[in-house]
């Protein structure tokens, strides 16, 4: 696995913008997700994988997410798509409580100047899933190979992962070593990115301001 490593990061990162989770996947087939979705679960066969999958209220952020989904087994993450000055396009999973300062994260991922938000239409077009469903497992559609997977190395530690399984009404746990082992069998090396420590429990119940 590639491993980056830098400083932790600044605390209030930038906020993934609440207007793209309302965007629907209108614009691609039914059939055509249904299909995606029969591929993954072929894939996770394929692998060994049991990737256990249950419901999980739909959601547009990650603080209305935790209210909803009760005592959910497993370590949940935020997601987000990612571009650099020349388009070049980063998958990043963190944990859920993980702040970001997207004014320095390019220098750990060794992107072209700074990073900032991947449009919706270009999530869709690509990963084959809308805002507030993205996920890493998503790159089993990306037959390019244009997203780069860069994972929180906090998340290597820990027994189960949470993902939606393309779709924000449900849940799928892996392991991590499933999470690199599915992310290689479409045709990417995963990064690790050292991200420094995450913030203690009494630092995350401090409101922002």
């Amino acid at each position: 696995m590639i491993r980056a490593e830098g400083l932790a990061p600044q605390p209030h990162g930038h906020p993934m913008n609440s207007n793209t989770a309302q965007l629907s996947m209108k614009d691609r087939p039914e059939a055509e997700g249904d299909d995606a979705r029969a591929r993954l679960r072929e894939r996770f066969a394929t692998l060994g994988i049991s990737a256990p999958t249950v419901p999980y209220p739909a959601h547009a952020t990650v603080d209305e997410g935790k209210r909803l989904r009760g005592d959910m087994a497993g370590t949940f993450t935020k997601n987000l798509l990612l571009k650099d000055k020349k388009g070049r396009l980063f998958l990043l999973a963190i944990h859920e409580d993980r702040d970001l300062d997207l004014k320095t994260l390019h220098t750990l991922l060794g992107a072209q100047g700074r990073l900032g938000f991947a449009s919706g239409d270009r999530m869709i077009e690509i990963l084959g899933v809308a805002p507030g469903a993205l996920t890493p497992l998503g790159v089993i559609n990306d037959r390019d190979g244009l997203v780069t997977v860069a994972i929180d190395a906090a998340l290597l530690d820990a027994k189960q992962l949470n993902f939606h399984p393309l779709v924000n009404a449900e849940s799928t746990g892996l392991s991590p070593d499933e999470l690199l082992a599915f992310i290689r069998s479409c045709g990417r090396e995963p990064m690790a990115v050292e991200l420094g420590p995450l913030p203690s429990e009494s630092e995350r119940l401090v409101p922002s301001v």
